[in-house]
């Protein structure tokens, strides 16, 4: 299947759009063709500074401090990213090309011929904070389900035939009505929004022939947003909390604390003492089964144990950074975990990293922690 491809002609440029998959030989073949057809002023990568410095340097969270991102709740965002670099990594094995070869290339042929390099992607954490406030609950849990599964083995396996025809201007349309289906949130941001960003970026750039590589998903809505004007500052904007997690999270307390009232008032204060023992067995279970799931530490299994129970009642703590904390001090994380994240592709490994498996006791804690909970009121307005 032949690379989509597009000329486009504004005022003062020309901007050559080339669609490519990022495990694909036949793309990394079309790039370097293109760049020696065209002699380009500038080669435009649908890429983000981070990803760049990733995939040319292979530095991957090598200055992150575990104790900031389980203090800052910068657990899910960390996990969500390594699951899919582990995702894209698999695809790229199966396929013997690694994943982004097109744009390494690009960058190497671009050295060598002194033409400039420009980054023309949205930040990476703007739009991985924006995609994950912009899901549901069951988006999120439905998505990451997904991925795990795939980053474990249990995915559908991807021929080179296959990744041809995904560059297909039908085949890509069906796809992405399939993913605004099933993602409709993920869709607006990891699609929509970077077509418009990327677009608006291309328009800005000072060189009269620009060579943009993108993946083929994006290039008939650049190609599209090329005509329209773009609040560029919109776009930019990193998702404020929701105010509403916030309201929840002191809203099941007191609404914990007027299911006791209320029971203590009808049945007496036997029932105050039965509702602490439903919410601390329940809590403290819940969480230290997420440890032990996680395949953490007994100290650890032990913090979500103690902690759950006492967290759940206060907005601004959760059990997970307590547990995450502990196992982060039993099993230090080192400088080789660092810079091996971008080499976990399976359960063991995310077992054998320290700082991946820190992530997963957090995450895992919180998520039991979160769901006991609920359970937890349930089943004490259930003794009313």
């Amino acid at each position: 299947m032949e690379e989509p491809f597009e000329r486009v002609k504004l005022a003062d440029k020309e901007i050559l759009l080339l669609g490519t998959a990022h495990v694909s030989e036949k793309s990394v073949d079309k790039v370097l063709e293109l760049i020696e057809e065209e002699k380009p002023d500038c080669i435009a990568l649908e890429l983000d500074r981070a990803r760049f410095e990733q995939l040319v340097k292979e530095k991957v969270w090598r200055e992150a401090n575990v104790f900031e991102v389980v203090r800052e709740g910068k657990t899910h965002l960390l996990l969500f990213n390594l699951v899919l670099s582990s995702m894209q990594r698999k695809l790229g094995k199966q396929l013997g090309v690694k994943p982004g070869s097109e744009m390494l290339a690009a960058a190497k042929a671009a050295e060598q011929k002194g033409i400039p390099i420009a980054l023309v992607d949205r930040d990476i954490r703007v739009t991985m904070k924006r995609a994950l406030a912009a899901m549901s609950i069951f988006e999120k849990l439905k998505l990451l389900f997904q991925l795990l599964l795939y980053s474990l083995g249990f995915g559908e396996k991807i021929t080179k035939e296959e990744v041809e025809k995904l560059k297909s201007k039908d085949t890509l349309s069906m796809l992405i009505q399939e993913l605004a289906k099933a993602f409709p949130s993920i869709k607006t941001v990891l699609v929509d929004e970077r077509d418009q960003y990327i677009a608006h970026k291309l328009k800005t750039l000072k060189a009269k022939k620009i060579l943009a590589i993108i993946g083929a998903g994006h290039l008939y809505g650049i190609k599209e947003n090329l005509k329209r004007d773009v609040d560029i500052a919109k776009l930019k904007q990193e998702p404020k909390s929701r105010n509403y997690l916030l309201f929840l999270k002191v809203l099941l307390p007191l609404l914990l604390i007027l299911l006791v009232s209320v029971g203590v008032y009808f049945k007496g204060a036997q029932f105050a003492l039965n509702a602490f023992f439903v919410w601390f067995c329940v809590n403290a279970t819940f969480s230290s089964l997420g440890a032990i799931i996680a395949g953490a530490h007994w100290k650890s299994v032990l913090a979500a144990f103690i902690s759950a129970p006492l967290t759940s009642l206060h907005p601004a703590l959760a059990a997970g950074w307590f547990a995450g904390i502990v196992e982060a001090r039993v099993r230090p994380v080192r400088v080789l975990d660092l810079e091996d994240l971008n080499k976990i592709d399976s359960l063991k490994d995310f077992q054998r990293n320290r700082f991946a498996h820190v992530l997963l006791v957090t995450a895992l804690v919180n998520a039991g922690s979160t769901i006991a909970t609920f359970l937890s009121l349930y089943l004490i307005a259930a003794m009313l």
